[in-house]
């Protein structure tokens, strides 16, 4: 709150300014919020535009690294910075600011998906081997679960590892693989059992490319793959035939990939409930600047209370969404383990990502609809939010099935 002074009289007035994001939030994360914000606007969001041809380059993860913003929650014994889970959630909002939701996918990946599970799960040589360059972003990781034929059902993925020895062979293919065709290693969900469903499930971290930069024997690209949005990140369908990796690659135990990717999804979901506000309010805010500017009728179009009153609904839901998240967050940060919860807020959260694009869209009219504007790129790419790390449909289930239904 704000406290002026009228004719001798205090009078309180509402801040709509305030500092504080959340009481979750402490000094330190505000600190980061700032130095990482001004970080993106300074180094990536002036690239935004040419990244969309030729996706975002490797040297950008590698300044994010040597700043620290790759291993904000991860230990600092292995370069992190050792920050609580709350830091994630800064950084996804930070990410925001690129402007390009293909680079903010292809670092959420990097820091939330992959370097997470090798903490956790990982031996200490699979740390040293592939935590430690991640974090200072000298290798870039990708997380392989979707196949041609199983997306939402994991259980029914065909890739497999056959155990020969003091190794396992895998063949299969995978699909939609964010951070795939440059991907240095790969955290793969495989069958070590294909005749068993969800126990037959085993994670495995391994190489792609050797160091030299050539791809490991067995392994390719099959296909990179062009989207609807997203365009600064690179996309691809990986082929495995006859690839030889030693048994020390699994990650976690055998057997129990299932339920490991099940933990590691309920991050992923956070973060991506987080980057869906983040998103939605930098739409709004591009979108309130030319409501401010655009008249129509002798003035300007936001003084219409047609369109007053659908940045009230935009910024309400927008609003919802985020402090639901944050709650959550607080759940989760302090050891519990609400899926209800993380679902419903991931579910929402990308929702209203969607809703305030359309509606950001109809307020610029055509120019909207034009490049130049950029509202049409988010637009484009804040639609796939409603479908990876979870589809919309699978959301709803889980809350269903959460209520004994």
């Amino acid at each position: 709150m704000a406290t002026v002074t009228t004719n001798g009289s205090k009078v309180i007035k509402p801040d709509h300014e305030a500092s504080r994001k959340h009481f979750i939030f402490t000094q330190e994360h505000e600190d980061l919020r700032e130095s990482m914000q001004a970080w993106v606007e300074k180094e990536l969001w002036p690239h935004r535009n040419e990244w969309e041809e030729t996706y975002w380059p490797t040297e950008a993860m590698k300044r994010a690294g040597e700043l620290g913003f790759l291993g904000l929650c991860l230990p600092e014994e292995y370069g992190g910075q050792g920050g609580d889970y709350y830091y994630s959630l800064v950084r996804s909002e930070c990410m925001s600011y690129s402007g390009s939701g293909g680079t903010n996918m292809g670092f959420a990946v990097q820091s939330d998906m992959v370097l997470p599970p090798i903490h956790l799960l990982g031996a200490e040589e699979q740390k040293q081997r592939y935590l430690v360059p991640g974090i200072k972003g000298e290798k870039v990781g990708c997380l392989a679960i979707t196949e041609p034929g199983a997306g939402s059902d994991v259980a029914g993925i065909r890739t497999a590892a056959i155990r020969d020895g003091d190794e396992y062979v895998i063949n299969g293919s995978k699909t939609f693989i964010t951070n795939g065709v440059r991907a240095d290693f790969i955290i793969l969900v495989a069958k070590t059992d294909p005749q068993a469903r969800h126990e037959g499930i085993t994670l495995f971290v391994i190489d792609l490319r050797d160091e030299n930069g050539e791809k490991v024997p067995g392994f390719s690209v099959s296909a990179e793959l062009e989207k609807m949005g997203m365009h600064s990140s690179d996309t691809g369908e990986l082929a495995f035939e006859d690839v030889r990796v030693p048994a020390d690659a699994v990650l976690g135990e055998v057997g129990k990939g299932f339920y490991h990717i099940s933990w590691e999804l309920q991050g992923e979901r956070l973060v991506a409930a987080a980057g869906s506000h983040a998103a939605a309010e930098r739409m709004i805010e591009k979108t309130l600047e030319y409501a401010k500017e655009r008249e129509a009728f002798g003035r300007p179009i936001g003084k219409f209370q047609a369109i007053r009153h659908k940045f009230a609904e935009m910024a309400t839901k927008a609003e919802a969404a985020k402090q639901f998240t944050y709650a959550t967050a607080w759940r989760f940060a302090n050891g519990e383990y609400p899926v209800r919860e993380i679902t419903m807020a991931k579910l929402f959260s990308s929702r209203v990502a969607c809703e305030v694009a359309d509606e950001c869209v109809q307020i610029l009219g055509g120019y909207g609809y034009m490049k130049e504007y950029e509202i049409e790129r988010a637009y484009r790419d804040v639609r796939l939010n409603r479908i990876g790390a979870g589809t919309d449909e699978i959301m709803l289930d889980v809350i269903g099935r959460s209520y004994g239904l």
